[in-house]
């Protein structure tokens, strides 16, 4: 198998589906808000929300995958309410530039909190699974249910998300070839380099992919969206990515990209005296990303 198979068995694509069983269409601030419910495979209700323009006329769309920060209860109102780890809510800010954003809610978060990431986690590894595995499989599938929508088009769906939801944003994009771009926003390091700095355990066990290591590390797994559009951000301060383990990774992400001839479609926003916060030069050039790869259909998007 590729890389990428391999990858795709190891985050469980395809294998946790999402069925719609309800959707609540409300006006919010100028915008349509759709409130969404899903089913797992097992039953599970799952919280999500659809932020877009007014209007019926088809428009690019951004799965937003939302942060972890030890905020339990917050899960998927990120989309609306933000984090302190970010300037103010992006979703609005999104969906007023002319995309559809949706949020669909992590297990352990939100209305998902019980039971919680410990319990599901170790549940998961005694079967051989991995946490992150449901939470990516379950991504997957809210990806392919938003580029099922005749409002949506298809082919310009990118991915976004910061601290948790960056990790899953870029390991999303690696094995979907579909999604056409991707930015994401402190959480980018060589893993083999923050075991030896000693800063693993600031992840939670929900991230531990058994074997992972074995296969890639997060710069070649990153490396896998070449030569499609890819913003990383991160602070010198942040714990999750230091300099070290940074660089690694930033290594064999830019090797991929300098072989694809696509070095203009990868951007480094570094940021010397941040931490693990997002900082108005990421927000600017988040933005200025997604106007330019995502909302024409011109060439600076890839095929």
């Amino acid at each position: 198998m590729t890389l990428r198979q391999d990858l795709r068995e190891k985050f469980e694509i395809g294998a946790h589906p999402l069925t719609l069983s309800e959707c609540i269409g409300i006006q919010h601030e100028g915008l349509v808000l759709e409130r969404l419910t899903f089913a797992t495979r097992d039953g599970e209700s799952v919280r999500g929300f659809l932020l877009r323009p007014p209007g019926e006329t088809p428009v690019p769309a951004i799965l937003y995958i939302h942060a972890h920060g030890n905020a339990y209860d917050i899960g998927a109102d990120e989309l609306l309410s933000g984090r302190n780890a970010l300037l103010s809510p992006l979703g609005p800010e999104f969906a007023r530039r002319g995309y559809a954003v949706l949020m669909v809610e992590l297990p352990a978060f939100g209305a998902r909190s019980n039971p919680g990431e410990s319990a599901r986690a170790k549940a998961a590894l005694w079967h051989g699974k991995s946490l992150a595995g449901q939470m990516l499989g379950e991504q997957a599938a809210a990806f392919d249910w938003l580029a099922s929508r005749p409002d949506i088009i298809a082919d310009r769906i990118a991915v976004f998300g910061i601290s948790m939801g960056a990790t899953f944003s870029y390991w999303l994009a690696a094995v979907e070839p579909r999604i056409a771009a991707s930015a994401h926003l402190c959480a980018y390091a060589d893993y083999a380099g923050l075991i030896a700095a000693g800063n693993i355990d600031l992840h939670g066990i929900y991230l531990t992919v058994p074997g992972l290591l074995t296969l890639a590390g997060n710069g070649e797994i990153a490396g896998l969206i070449a030569p499609r559009a890819q913003l990383i951000g991160v602070g010198d301060l942040d714990p999750l990515t230091p300099s070290a383990a940074f660089e690694t990774a930033f290594a064999q992400t830019r090797r991929a990209y300098e072989e694809a001839g696509a070095t203009d479609r990868l951007v480094l926003v570094r940021e010397p005296e941040a931490g693990h916060v997002e900082t108005p030069a990421m927000r600017a050039a988040v933005l200025a990303f997604f106007d330019r790869h995502l909302a024409s259909s011109g060439e600076d998007r890839s095929d």
